[in-house]
């Protein structure tokens, strides 16, 4: 027992680490920490993730914003149609999904292994994402209707809501190409929609969840110590490189978690 709670406690500041000295992706981490390592099931691990997310990005927000680096105005035009999907997912989608989709007498997908193999998809597209070299650029701006962004937010939303992960690889670029922000505001502004949507997600989980509220409090307080410090260090790291090599740490998981599932 004394050894879980050490991986508990050790995976949470990792996770904040990594938020802290990267300025995103660490979130990605949760689900599968507390799937593989401390055994909850994907459901619950989804959810807690929402609101270790939420929690965590509220802190990124106000680092952020001493920084000049988040437009509010923005965020929060972009966040209602996504936190409406967010929640509806967590609410109504995620706990109407049969147990066993698909069946034959050899092989079966359930609705654990439907989640977590479609975690891992969006993990790839996360790894993508950060392994890739983005330029701060504004050439590729195009204003759009509000009503695509607004079918935009609710298809991120609703991916958000399944896999129980910020998606700020899925916000930042929505941000720059929809909404004319440099990368760097992109992100401080997507961490305002990230805690909104992550909060109000986890409220759809506290109708249907039982929480424990102790070990998810006690886990997202170190997670929130990590970003800290993980801030107060990033300045004595490249970015870039520590981005990157995470990507390909997130791309070797999610093959990891395909296989796993899939063998079982």
């Amino acid at each position: 027992m004394d050894l879980l709670l050490f991986f508990e406690y050790f995976g949470a500041l990792v996770i904040g680490l990594i938020l802290g000295l990267i300025g995103g992706g660490g979130s990605i981490l949760t689900v599968p920490l507390l799937v593989y390592l401390l055994g909850y099931n994907p459901v619950v691990a989804t959810a807690y993730s929402l609101f270790v997310v939420g929690s965590s990005s509220v802190v990124g927000v106000i680092q952020k914003h001493q920084k000049q680096q988040v437009d509010f105005k923005t965020g929060l035009l972009f966040c209602f149609p996504s936190f409406l999907a967010v929640y509806a997912s967590r609410r109504f989608l995620v706990p109407n999904i049969p147990d066993v989709i698909f069946s034959t007498s050899s092989f079966s997908i359930t609705k654990d292994m439907l989640i977590m193999v479609f975690f891992a998809l969006v993990m790839l597209f996360a790894a993508i994402s950060m392994i890739k070299n983005r330029r701060d650029t504004q050439t590729e701006f195009v204003p759009q209707p509000y009503y695509k962004t607004f079918i935009q937010g609710l298809v991120i939303g609703a991916v958000t809501g399944l896999i129980g992960a910020g998606g700020g690889f899925l916000y930042v670029p929505a941000l720059v190409l929809w909404s004319g922000l440099s990368m760097k505001k992109a992100v401080g502004t997507s961490l305002v929609i990230i805690a909104i949507n992550s909060l109000i997600g986890f409220l759809g989980d506290m109708q249907t969840l039982v929480i424990d509220w102790k070990f998810l409090i006690t886990f997202s307080l170190v997670t929130i110590a990590g970003i800290l410090l993980g801030g107060y260090f990033s300045k004595y790291v490249s970015n870039k490189k520590l981005k990157k090599s995470f990507g390909w740490f997130v791309l070797i998981m999610a093959v990891y978690i395909i296989i796993k599932e899939f063998a079982k």
